[in-house]
């Protein structure tokens, strides 16, 4: 008979996704789902065309482990135009999504003992994986309303061990896009510690009010210890694909893709292809999709002003922010989310789930990258939900 489960500890300890949680409530109840950060709009369908005119006419094998040659040199292209950014095909790594990526870069370059600071609220995967390749996580905490990094905080989790830096920008679950201050904070502190910045950007394309991304490893001293990571997911609103990449330093980019051949090996080959295509679209793509998600982000704001809730500010991302306490709602994240969907019929996500530690229990986050007649939905359940805890 067996006598324990045979799990590595830090998978066992970890409950279902908050983010499946409640989408498998809210198809259970019928509810409006704002919780995951899904779009069901704004695809480019000439996109969807070439995927699929590849998938039938071109092949269907493995492609290079590193990626189509196409797709690399168009990542590097795109990098260029956009940012600024020199790269050689020889610094980017295709992987089948940006979780993929993380966790190849996790893996490749990460020591047991290795001390590794984060920034809570935090993308969800990080931490497991992290715990996984035997680092240490040291936390910065952001607070709401504006979510800023300071130089104190920074000085409390930096020490002599301190080896790497996850940063995400623009932030999931905050929607906060770090101003160049806030990330000179970041980047002297790496310099200083010699650490390599693993640099979440794949909300890049997908920041407002005329916003610019600025990346992490165009800061001085910043090139040659900055592991980027993009996604294509978040840039052409196709999720599902999961297709994403790395952009490093020649030897960084060497250690990720053997971690990468033994993760998930390869990526689509007609996805690719297609998102080679893709990459080289004109910059009225962007700033179309941009305003596209600015317009449901306002909706939706202006819609939840109107019946009491105080939204904080989304300056990037497909998310918005609620901030409970400061809308007259004395109940925690967790405990309002879980009536809303039940009880109210939408689903919202408690950003208390997003820390490790010493959470903010005061804030849900709302995906506002929805059709408008499924915003009008949410915002009518928001509604019975606020009624909800009026009522006790």
């Amino acid at each position: 008979m067996l006598k324990a489960s045979g799990m590595n500890p830090i998978f066992e300890a970890l409950p279902t996704s908050i983010f499946e949680q409640m989408s498998m409530e809210a198809r259970a109840r019928g509810a409006v789902n704002l919780g995951q950060g899904f779009p069901d709009f704004g695809w480019p369908d000439d996109l969807v065309a070439k995927a699929a005119e590849a998938l039938i006419r071109g092949s269907n094998q493995y492609p290079p482990m590193r990626g189509l040659a196409e797709l690399r040199e168009a990542v590097a292209a795109h990098y260029n135009r956009h940012h600024g950014l020199e790269l050689g095909t020889e610094q980017i790594i295709v992987t089948s999504g940006a979780t993929e990526a993380i966790a190849a870069t996790l893996l490749a370059l990460v020591s047991p003992g290795d001390e590794v600071v984060l920034f809570q609220p935090l993308y969800d995967a990080y931490l497991p994986l992290l715990l996984r390749a035997g680092g240490v996580p040291r936390f910065v905490s952001l607070a709401p309303p504006d979510w800023r990094i300071t130089s104190e905080a920074l000085a409390a989790a930096f020490t002599p061990r301190t080896r790497f830096v996850i940063f995400n920008n623009p932030h999931n679950p905050t929607a906060r896009v770090f101003d160049r201050e806030e990330l000179a904070l970041v980047a002297e502190a790496c310099v200083r510690h010699d650490a390599i910045a693993i640099s979440d950007e794949v909300w890049e394309h997908v920041l407002f009010d005329g916003r610019a991304h600025i990346p992490l490893a165009t800061l001085p001293g910043m090139a040659d210890r900055t592991v980027k990571i993009g996604s294509a997911g978040k840039i052409f609103s196709l999720t599902g694909w999961k297709v994403g990449w790395i952009a490093a330093a020649p030897a960084l980019a060497a250690a990720v893709t053997k971690a990468h051949q033994f993760i998930a090996f390869v990526t689509p080959p007609n996805l690719q292809a297609a998102l080679a295509w893709g990459l080289a679209k004109e910059e009225s793509y962007y700033a179309g999709m941009r305003a596209r998600f600015a317009e449901s982000r306002d909706s939706l704001a202006r819609a939840l002003g109107e019946i009491g809730y105080r939204v904080l500010p989304a300056q990037g991302t497909y998310f918005l922010n609620v901030d409970l306490a400061a809308s007259g709602i004395e109940a925690d994240d967790t405990a309002f989310c879980e009536r809303a969907v039940k009880e109210a019929g939408v689903a919202a996500i408690p950003v208390s789930a997003f820390y490790a530690e010493a959470p903010v229990r005061t804030v849900i986050r709302l995906c506002f990258a929805k059709q408008q007649a499924t915003l009008d939905a949410g915002v009518a359940a928001l509604g019975k939900a606020r009624a909800l805890f009026a009522n006790g």
